[in-house]
């Protein structure tokens, strides 16, 4: 029996309250009490709790970093696990990204694709369980975190709080299975030192793990140097633009933004910025924390430049993204965002980079290093997955790799990140302007998330 197929009768449902939780603009903020990410991802968390609530499940708040819906009964716990924080919007939308708008089968908003949609979808699955009366071997919840994309320690809490399942997935990434991702270093750069650069403020990026679309600086300089910034600006790669002030002139850049997991997708505006600095100062006067970033951060995705450059068969390159530069109050900080194969060592990374950081009179701070996934292939938990999928979609799910940070590593080897989205679908745009999902594609994975809670429920 196909039980997936169940969740179509829900889909005028799903895309009302993917709309309402849409509406919630649910971007990490400063903590307040009893909102250790702000009110907004408090408010989405609740919104989700109370609609799972009023559908007669049991629902726990666990003190805003995460909740969960429960359906069933028994000792052992299966579980999925989705987000309902975001990103920034960011700037140059086509629609108001915290309003769900169609445009023929794409619904566009921030949140729509990741991961507001498929955390929707996950509550619904678990009403298609419960309202066919399904008899279950375990108990299944729905996690909901409110702070994924700020580092994941929502459900690091959360599961100091509340037992770790047995076995469960994530659908925060793509078809097929990924049973490997990578590790995830997130340090900062500092100066070190009190910022004697022109530079006197700079600004770029407000994740670690997304490629800033934007930057501007103010510089203490001359007309004359002002006027060469514009000349150098015609031929250099990336767009600026350029406003006298008291000081001297502000210089902003526009760039394109990307997850940092795939840095090369994107255009990274601190990065051209420091690059155009470059080439009309000199390292004297634009100081040497610029110019290290300059040439060992810059534009290299790979880590070349700072000595980290590294591959394995199992999951690709190492990337390296340059994700927040700020000067203020005379200090400097630029964050970084490393993805490294999952038979590397983040150790011996970190080490590297903070050998080479010194050497330049310069310091570096460890922030995260979330150790690699790497799930066997021949375990009980994915040859339920490939099942589900191949009873949708007529053959089995490929295993692959990714550079993307999921809560299945939260999970401690019991998870894998399954779905949402297809291999052959266009870039839906996660961490960019004018992120949308395919309603038609996304009820598909909608099945194949249904049958996969079905048999894990019952398994």
């Amino acid at each position: 029996m196909i039980f997936g197929t169940e969740i179509l009768k829900y889909r005028e449902a799903i895309l009302k309250d993917l709309a309402d939780l849409v509406a919630v603009p649910s971007v990490r903020g400063a903590a307040r009490e009893g909102m250790p990410f702000g009110p907004e991802p408090a408010r989405a968390l609740c919104l989700i709790l109370d609609k799972a609530e009023k559908m007669g499940f049991a629902v726990r708040n666990v003190e805003n970093y995460a909740g969960h819906a429960e359906f069933g009964s028994g000792d052992d716990l299966a579980a999925v696990a989705a987000h309902v924080d975001v990103v920034p919007a960011g700037e140059g939308w086509d629609t108001d990204p915290f309003t769900l708008t169609r445009k023929g089968n794409l619904y566009f908003g921030r949140g729509a694709a990741d991961d507001k949609g498929a955390a929707v979808v996950a509550l619904y699955c678990l009403k298609a369980i419960k309202d066919a009366g399904i008899r279950g071997n375990r108990r299944l919840r729905v996690i909901f975190g409110a702070g994924e994309e700020t580092g994941m320690e929502d459900l690091d809490y959360y599961f100091r709080k509340e037992e770790m399942p047995s076995m469960g997935f994530t659908p925060d990434s793509d078809y097929g299975i990924c049973n490997r991702e990578k590790g995830i270093l997130r340090l900062d750069l500092l100066s070190g030192e009190k910022n004697e650069s022109v530079v006197k403020e700079f600004q770029a990026g407000a994740v670690y793990n997304a490629v800033p679309d934007h930057a501007e600086a103010v510089l203490s300089c001359s007309a004359k140097t002002a006027d060469a910034l514009r000349k150098a600006a015609r031929t250099a790669e990336g767009g600026f633009a350029f406003e006298p002030v008291p000081e001297g002139i502000r210089v902003t850049s526009k760039g394109k933004a990307s997850h940092a997991m795939q840095p090369q997708e994107g255009f990274n505006a601190a990065a051209a910025l420091i690059r155009l600095l470059s080439a009309v100062f000199s390292r004297e006067e634009l100081g040497g924390f610029f110019s290290f970033l300059d040439q060992s951060v810059g534009f290299r995705y790979d880590g070349s430049g700072i000595g980290v450059r590294q591959s394995d068969e199992e999951s690709g390159p190492l990337t390296l993204n340059l994700g927040i530069l700020r000067v203020k109050d005379g200090s400097v900080r630029a964050g970084i965002d490393i993805r490294y194969p999952v038979t590397s060592d983040g150790d011996k990374i970190f080490g590297e980079i903070r050998r080479r950081a010194e050497e330049a009179g310069f310091s570096a701070e460890l922030l995260e290093d979330s150790k690699p996934l790497y799930l066997p292939g021949d375990s009980c938990l994915i040859s339920i997955l490939r099942d589900s999928y191949s009873e949708i979609m007529g053959k089995p799910a490929e295993l692959y790799a990714t550079g993307g940070g999921t809560y299945a590593r939260a999970m401690k080897g019991n998870a894998v990140a399954f779905g949402p989205f297809f291999p052959d679908e266009p870039d839906r745009r996660l961490h960019n302007t004018n992120e949308s999902i395919d309603i038609e594609r996304f009820m598909v994975h909608a099945q194949i998330c249904l049958e996969a809670m079905y048999r894990i429920f019952t398994a």
